[in-house]
Parts: structure tokens; C-alpha cells; sequence
């Protein structure tokens, strides 16, 4: 099923629930449980809004809690809502992101308040259909903007979730397209229509707390009564962990005082949308003039989640700043103006240091 089927295929299941199920006992045990462990001094669970729920939910994409807490403090504290998101360019939202991580995510967030200021007057739209729409929103961070920000249940199925309900119903969480409808549908089967909004998040709180990945402590679980695989779990051994590939970069940073030549990343890429120096091409020459002043070299390495960088930067120091004859987007950034842009990490680390 494509993204619009299976957002299609789980209002049809909620119409059917709606009609015949009484609340879970799983669902009823995670309120409880909630309502005395839940992690509610997690700041997107205060003043809860769409808005707020939105911001949080795309940052928790891959993303663990406490990497998250500051960016979305940061985040919240520059643009509170929609109306002052809403003047914000895609720079700017890049620029909070630096060091986050997965920037295609500042990219859907900039693009989805450019459609929600013209296709509902600035304001969030309150609808699955409409919602599940927006760029960088799948149908659980839907669900999850409904259940808690419209108090209207609707099923979740992220990474925490499936964990949860394919232990409990012991049933495969092997991401293929039948397992996956299978878990939507036990996802919908336990969804409550009162408490939703603590139902949600305590499952959530529940796989990220206690039923972990490798070693679920099934001791302290509400589950652990009804739960098929309670106490079955192996920890998993300590396996030789998967060596991520290297990538080698290599660029040529021009600069000129406390000016320095930048380039937009255009193409999708891991720093999609970031400004870096230039990436060389072994086969072309530099498109600007060869009358340096000096020439230094740095090297760094740098992890990604699934890949290794090792990068070295050829520094290349001028007179005055120039112009590039070349069809990319370029820029001279003075290093007191950096904030202003997004840039990795790594890069913005180096700049400030030269």
C-alpha cells in the first residue's frame, strides 16, 4: 500500500472500531500505568497544541528524546506558533536545525507552513485526510497529531509501538507489507475512544522505557500478564556491530578576512539544503583564480547514523572576496553571520575556529 492507502485503509478500520470494540485491556493498563510513570516533563507534552505536537513529532523522527529536548526548546522559543513560523524562509529554519541531523525534515516543516498558509488560512488543519497530506507527516505522526493534539483516537505504529504490540500479540515486526497491515490493524484494535491522549503517549513512554529492544524489563511491565512473549524475550547478544560505509569529501574553502565562500547543497543528499564549501571534482579545476595568499589543510572525521565521513578541507586564503563563474548557488558568509545559515555541524565547528 502507497502512503495515501493505507492512510485511506486506517479510517475505514477506526469506522469499524467505532461501531463494535470495547477499550483493550492493554489499553486500559498503559492509561494506568501513564498516568503514574508517564514522562510528562517532556516539553511538547506542556501546552499541548497541533502546532507543538507537529514540531515535536518531526524531530522525533530517528531521533532519540534527550537529543531532541534542546533543539525543540530552541525551536518552540523562536517560533512559538504558526503565525510567527509562518515569515520564517527556509534558511533560517535550516539554521535552528544545525546539529539535529536528517535535514530534509527542517525542509518538509518550511514546506508544510508554506501549504498550511495558503490552503488553511495559517491554521493547522484539523483533519487526518488533510493533515496526512503535509509534507514529511506519515500516517502515525498523523495519528499521533489527532490522539493528542484533537483528542480524537486515532492508531500510531512508530518504531516504539510496533515493539510493543507485536511482543504483546506475539506476531512478526519484520517491516514487510503484511506484517506491517497486521500491526496497523492490532494498532487500531487497541486504540481506547476515552483517554487517547494517555493511551498515546504512555505507549510510546512504554517501548522507549521499559520494553526495550535488546532487553525488555518485563519485571516492571503493566503488560507482562497478558503479554504472549512476557519473560520470552532473549537479550540479544552482543553482536560485531555493522561497520557503516566511508565516504571521503573533499573540499576547497575560500576566504578572504572573516569572509568565507559558501555553497547551497541542492541535490538530496545527506546535507541537503546546507551551505558547505565547495565539494571538489578531481576531473575540474577550481572556478575561481589561483592567486592564493595561503594554503592550509584540515582533516576530520565525522559520523552520520549510517555513514562515516573523513574529511579534508583545503583552505585557501585571499586579498578580497571575488566572484565565481559557476551555475551553483554560492555566498560569502562573514563568520559573525553564520548562525543565519544552515550548516553541518562539522563545518560550522571548523569555520569558527579559523
Amino acid at each position: 500500500m502507497n502512503s495515501l492507502q493505507t492512510a485511506l485503509w486506517i479510517k475505514k478500520q477506526i469506522f469499524m472500531k467505532n461501531n463494535c470494540d470495547q477499550d483493550s485491556q492493554l489499553s486500559k493498563q498503559i492509561v494506568q500505568w501513564y498516568l503514574k510513570n508517564g514522562r510528562n516533563d517532556l516539553p511538547w507534552r506542556k501546552n499541548v497544541t497541533a502546532y507543538r505536537v507537529w514540531i515535536s513529532e518531526i524531530m522525533l523522527q530517528q531521533t532519540q528524546v534527550k537529543t531532541v529536548i534542546p533543539f525543540f526548546k530552541k525551536f518552540i522559543s523562536r517560533y512559538p506558533n504558526l503565525k510567527a513560523l509562518s515569515s520564517a524562509n527556509e534558511e533560517e529554519i535550516l539554521a535552528l536545525w544545525t546539529g539535529l541531523g536528517f535535514y530534509r525534515r527542517a525542509i518538509n516543516i518550511y514546506n508544510a507552513k508554506e501549504i498550511i498558509l495558503s490552503d488553511f488560512k495559517n491554521r493547522f488543519p484539523k483533519s487526518f485526510d488533510d493533515i496526512v497530506r503535509l509534507p514529511g507527516i506519515g500516517e502515525s505522526t498523523a495519528g499521533a497529531i489527532m490522539s493528542l493534539a484533537y483528542q480524537i483516537p486515532y492508531p500510531i505504529l512508530d518504531a516504539n509501538v510496533k515493539r510493543v504490540i507485536s511482543r504483546y500479540e506475539s506476531v512478526d515486526n519484520d517491516s514487510t507489507h503484511k506484517s506491517n497491515k497486521k500491526l496497523w490493524a492490532l494498532s487500531n484494535k487497541h486504540t481506547p475512544r476515552k483517554n487517547i491522549f494517555s493511551y498515546t503517549q504512555g505507549i510510546m513512554d512504554l517501548g522507549a522505557t521499559i520494553c526495550h529492544h535488546s532487553k525488555p524489563n518485563c519485571d516492571i511491565c503493566p503488560l507482562q500478564n497478558g503479554c504472549k512473549s512476557a519473560f520470552k524475550v532473549k537479550a540479544n547478544k552482543k553482536e560485531t556491530k555493522k561497520q557503516n560505509p566511508t565516504k571521503k569529501i573533499n573540499y576547497a574553502l575560500a576566504r578572504s578576512n572573516d569572509s568565507f565562500l559558501l555553497f547551497k547543497k541542492l541535490e538530496e543528499s545527506f546535507w541537503e539544503g546546507l551551505w558547505t564549501p565547495l565539494e571538489l571534482d578531481p576531473n575540474h579545476p577550481l572556478p575561481w583564480k589561483d592567486d592564493i595568499k595561503t594554503l592550509e589543510e584540515i582533516s576530520m572525521k565525522h559520523k552520520l547514523s549510517h555513514l562515516n565521513l573523513d574529511i579534508k578541507i583545503n583552505i585557501y586564503s585571499y586579498e578580497k572576496v571575488f566572484k565565481v563563474k559557476t551555475n551553483e548557488q554560492y555566498k560569502w558568509v562573514n563568520k559573525s553571520n553564520i548562525d543565519k545559515y544552515g550548516m553541518p555541524k562539522p563545518i560550522k565547528s571548523i569555520i569558527e575556529k579559523l
